[in-house]
């Protein structure tokens, strides 16, 4: 009697669509979660080389927190392209500029290894700042980060 392995093709998948509200959550739990939920680390048939994960509809990105501190003290650096162009913002600069989102979404980036495949992935990946999307048509269901453990949130 053979033991096999089953092996997903990527014909095969099935993607479902999950709606985050991220209001109160902490940035590194929801993104950890966000993360598998991309990769499909969470279903029985996850195979590592193919993109079998859930697309991800995140509202409410600008209303995540940060524990300790690390809004004031945690630097997120970029280069702008030119020589010496090294620049860096604090967490709580980069929620209060135009932009929120971007530190959930960078945070979901470093996450997933790196690759053609964490490209695909991160297409998936659906963030708003605010509490509506356009994605009703879908009919996400909601996944209740806070309820998993009592320390995905900060109030």
């Amino acid at each position: 009697m053979m033991k096999t392995t089953a092996s997903l093709k990527p014909a095969e998948v099935k993607k479902d669509w999950i709606l985050i509200d991220a209001e109160g959550l902490v940035l590194g739990r929801l993104a950890s979660i966000i993360a598998s939920r991309l990769r499909g680390k969470h279903k029985a048939v996850f195979t590592p080389h193919v993109d079998c994960g859930d697309h991800v509809i995140v509202v409410n990105a600008e209303k995540i927190r940060v524990t300790g501190n690390k809004a004031e003290q945690a630097i997120l650096y970029y280069h702008t392209g030119f020589a010496g162009g090294i620049k860096g913002r604090s967490i709580k600069q980069r929620l209060d500029s135009a932009h929120p989102e971007r530190v959930l979404e960078k945070a979901v980036e470093r996450m997933i290894t790196r690759g053609p495949l964490q490209r695909a992935q991160m297409k998936h990946l659906y963030l708003y700042a605010g509490a509506t999307h356009p994605h009703d048509g879908q009919q996400p269901k909601p996944l209740d980060v806070a309820a998993m453990n009592p320390k995905n949130t900060r109030v």
